[in-house]
């Protein structure tokens, strides 16, 4: 199966979870003295542990994929938190896979978009999702997910057959 990946809008990207990007489109305030503006509540970081889970600030280094197509092997959740990327790098376009599904992903609604520099994304605790990969240049990604050391923090589950993205 061949799936084309489309362009990160916050639109198409919200049932998976939020864009973060300063976008002149969204209400902004002046903020630092009127250095800067501030956009706020562009997505939610959420714990939906009943236990005790520390929020875990790391960097993932993505090395970058040499061409279309890629190929979709496995696909992971964390179903008791939001995790955060955001990329260190200049012109830095990522691909990012998703898809919904309760305890495997439903191959019918795997997406693939294209994010482009200035952009970062969410994920909804619980979606079902494809590391980052890194089309461009190695790329480092600030991460934010809550964690609490268990096997309950990460779920993975292969694709067989594979799918393959188009970018």
């Amino acid at each position: 199966m061949d799936l084309s990946s489309e362009p990160l809008t916050r639109d198409a990207y919200r049932p998976y979870g939020a864009v973060v990007a300063a976008d002149a489109a969204l209400p902004s305030k002046s903020a630092n003295n009127g250095t800067a503006e501030r956009y706020n509540h562009l997505g939610e970081l959420k714990n939906l542990r009943e236990t005790t889970a520390s929020p875990n600030l790391c960097v993932f280094r993505s090395r970058p994929y040499p061409g279309s197509p890629f190929r979709i092997r496995l696909l992971e959740r964390h179903p008791h938190s939001t995790q955060l990327f955001v990329p260190m790098s200049e012109s830095a376009r990522y691909l990012v896979i998703v898809a919904t599904g309760e305890d495997s992903p439903d191959r019918s609604t795997v997406r693939a978009f294209i994010a482009r520099s200035g952009q970062g994304i969410t994920y909804h605790p619980g979606v079902w999702h494809h590391p980052l990969i890194a089309l461009d240049r190695t790329t480092d990604f600030a991460c934010v997910v809550y964690e609490d050391g268990s096997a309950g923090d990460c779920e993975a589950r292969p694709i067989d057959p594979p799918i393959d993205v188009l970018f």
